[in-house]
């Protein structure tokens, strides 16, 4: 290898050229469109490289000072998932949307951060470098791995956790491997094909073009390099006391939602579990309106019992 080429690390995620980058970029950038004006982008500095950060909102400048939502997308992505959301969210409150660095987003990763205890510091640090020493955290599929890993681990800046049909729950298994290629598979299938394969797979990305055309995009131009997140233990999950809300699609192939719907309120102390219907992986894309009130009207509930749950938590 000549002296000046720089060795490529295999523990941390890379673009695969600088044009598939700029090709991705573009196609996120039609998404951040179709959603809540983004107000100001910024990096903050961790140790675990920089991270680029999205601020929405609020509209009303008296809300200005509720407690702010931080979003926390899935693997393979970036903040642009949220488009769908944006708008709701931020016309009730701040929202800051985190580009995870080891994912094709606007991060730069420098180290990695997949062990549970470096992902917290991760994103601890991340909150800190903000500004932000209270939030309602929501977190979509890894992204939920990531924020209910926090709640157990780093739990002290968190009014509430909000998780999507999130890892962490359960063993990833083969079945939701299938159909994450499968849907892959399918973006290329004849336009009169996607409808039906849209169905059959409860995959949105098949017939939104422009989610279609970004899912492509990343996964030519990306390399994520980390494994599959393990499912926190029984005790692990025990010892959480944020408020905690989890949504789940009736069909998903991450989870068991009938099985998680008692465990989760059982094991975890004041727990909310909930299935959406009509959808699998995604009940943020199906069905947002729903999940959109849905999820602020818990972030409501956590608010107005203020300072009383907070000390019951702490004790």
């Amino acid at each position: 290898m000549p002296e000046n080429t720089p060795r490529v690390r295999h523990d941390i995620g890379r673009y695969v050229n600088e044009a598939l980058r700029e090709r991705y970029f573009a196609a996120c950038d039609v998404l951040y469109a179709m959603g809540a004006p983004i107000r100001s982008e910024t990096d903050v500095e961790t140790s675990f490289g920089t991270t680029h950060v999205y601020r929405y909102g609020p509209t009303d400048p008296a809300a200005e000072s509720r407690t702010p939502i931080v979003l926390i997308h899935g693997s393979g992505g970036c903040s642009a998932q949220w488009y769908p959301n944006t708008r709701a969210l931020s016309a009730d409150r701040p929202v800051y949307a985190l580009d995870t660095p080891g994912d094709p987003g606007r991060s730069v990763q420098r180290e990695p951060m997949w062990q549970p205890e470096r992902a917290a510091q991760w994103m601890d640090e991340a909150l800190d470098a903000l500004g932000l020493d209270r939030v309602h955290l929501v977190g979509s599929s890894y992204g939920g791995w990531l924020v209910v890993n926090q709640a157990h681990l780093r739990p002290g800046r968190l009014a509430s956790v909000t998780t999507l049909d999130p890892g962490g729950l359960e063993k990833v298994g083969l079945r939701f491997f299938v159909w994450i290629f499968a849907s892959l598979f399918a973006t290329y299938a004849p336009k009169s094909w996607r409808p039906r394969l849209a169905a059959w797979l409860e995959q949105p990305v098949i017939v939104v073009p422009e989610l279609r055309t970004w899912i492509q995009a990343g996964v030519r131009a990306f390399r994520i390099r980390r494994p599959a997140p393990l499912p926190l233990s029984e005790a692990a999950l025990g010892s959480i006391r944020t408020p905690f809300y989890l949504i789940m699609g009736k069909r998903s192939l991450l989870v068991h939602p009938e099985r998680q719907l008692e465990r989760v309120p059982r094991v975890i102390p004041g727990a909310r579990a909930e299935i959406v219907a009509a959808t699998g992986h995604g009940p943020q894309l199906d069905h947002p309106d729903l999940v959109n009130a849905r999820m602020l009207g818990f972030m409501e509930d956590v608010d107005s019992l203020g300072p009383a749950r907070k000390s019951a938590s702490a004790g």
